[in-house]
This record gives C-alpha cells, structure tokens and sequence, in this order.
C-alpha cells in the first residue's frame, strides 16, 4: 500500500463567524493552528495562545500575511491553573468575553504499558491531554455564561475507541477517553445556559510531530492506512473544517456529540 498525502486545504474566506470571538489553544503548529486560521477567515475574531512562543509568533505573522488580525498569548502553560485564567483574562480584556473555544493544545509521551515511567510518561500525558481541557474549561465558564452561552470544543482521538496494532499508546488512549466523558459531562452542564459542548476524533493527522514519526517508522504509517477507507493521512484543515461547523450557528442543536474525523478508520 502506496501512502497518499494530500496538501493542505486552502483557507476560504467567509462570514460563517462572524461577530463571534474564540479561544484557540495549540495554535503553533498542526490541528490549533488549522483552527485559528480559518477561524479568522471566517470572520472570528480570535484570541489564541501556545507554550511555544516561537512557533506561535509565526502562526500570528502567517495570519496577518493573509490580511487576518489575531490576538496571542504566548507563552502560556495550560497545565498550570494561572495560566489558564491568564488565557480567559487576557480574551476577557481584549474582547469583553468570548464565545468559542477549541481546545486543541495537548501533548503526551508513547511508551508500552512496561516500559512507562509513571511520573515523567503517564502523569505527564494525563496532564497535557486531560487537566489542560478540564482548568481551561473551568477558568472559561463564567465567562461563557455571562455571555449567554457558546460553543466549546475538545479535541479527542480515534484512539480513544480503538488500539491500533504496534502503538504503544497506553497513556494517550487514557488521556482521550477521558475527554470524550468529559465533553459528555460538560455538555450537561452547560446546557441549562447554552453552553454547547462536543468532541472531534482525529485519527493519524500530518503534522510536524507525527511526520517525524512517520518517516522514522514507515510501518506505522502502512498499519494506520490499513485501518482507514480513505488511504491518506489526514490534514489539521480537514479537522479545522469540522471545528468551523461546531463552533458556528449552524450547529445550534448539536451538544454532547463526538465527530471521528478519521477516513473512516473507526468504522469497523
């Protein structure tokens, strides 16, 4: 099996956003990034933030190349409580509140089940994929509530309902699964004021982390094609474009929702 790349989506401009304000976490690079873009293009006005100040700073020049004006925060450590108020205080200045966030930013360690370190590999992966939703989620809801309510999005993974053979992923399925029951409970939650609340579910998306990973280990990547109808990996627009419609009005009566956006790899 040839693997099929597919470029990046163009970024279209529209008013699908338009009025709204949204928080977008991970914007340096990959999925966050996607987001924020055509958030943007959408008419969003949109604050974002990542600990990678480097990469971030580029994510805001290659906004404003393309005409989009975009607020950052960076660098910002979501794992810590502070930083995640940071985050809604600084959108709360800039905007007088916000009414989409899509938490994108996450980050995990692989290892199998007994070769896992429990401080630096499996707390550290519950920390970025699972605490980092949760204190954002937590610092942000007021927030939403005084604004009458809004659209939040967490970014799980397909490896949250299957295991794909040879991936030592123990901790990262941990992590995701844990979102998806949180989205679910947060979705109860917010609903009696307004707040929407849903879930994506990536399979292998091309990005600078899992590129790197994919050339160094070319079997993974034939394992995980093996598994999808559609034989190419996917592109953070092909999840930005699913975030689009979750975070606009056309999705007024959708909540508590997962979306696998993964070429059909979970399918069977």
């Amino acid at each position: 099996m040839k693997p099929v790349f597919k470029p990046a989506l163009p970024v279209a401009r529209g008013e699908r956003l338009r009025g709204k304000v949204a928080v977008v976490t991970g914007i340096g690079s990959g999925i966050g990034r996607a987001c924020a873009l055509i958030f943007a293009a959408q008419g969003a006005r949109v604050v974002r933030c990542d600990i990678d100040a480097e990469s971030a700073a580029r994510t805001v020049d290659a906004a404003r190349s393309n005409g989009f004006e975009i607020d950052s925060l960076h660098p910002c450590d979501l794992t810590d409580p502070k930083g995640a108020a940071s985050l809604v205080e600084f959108a709360a200045a800039r905007h007088g509140g916000f009414d989409i966030l899509v938490n994108a930013a996450a980050f995990g360690a692989f290892a199998w089940l007994q070769q896992m370190d429990y401080q630096t590999q499996w707390r550290r992966t519950l920390t970025g994929e699972l605490d980092i939703v949760f204190l954002l989620c937590q610092a942000a809801w007021p927030v939403l509530i005084a604004r009458g309510g809004g659209s939040v999005i967490n970014l799980a993974s397909a490896n949250a309902a299957v295991a794909l053979e040879g991936s030592p992923a123990i901790a990262h399925c941990a992590g995701k699964g844990g979102v998806l029951a949180m989205t679910r409970q947060l979705a109860m939650e917010g609903a009696p004021h307004g707040i929407r609340v849903n879930s994506i579910s990536p399979a292998l998306v091309e990005t600078s982390a899992t590129r790197a990973h994919m050339e160094a280990q070319p079997e993974f990547l034939e394992r995980a094609l093996a598994k999808a109808m559609i034989k190419r990996t996917g592109q953070p627009e092909d999840i930005a474009w699913c975030a689009l419609f979750l975070a606009s009005d056309e999705s007024s009566w959708v909540t508590a929702a997962d979306f696998p956006i993964d070429g059909g790899a979970t399918a069977w």
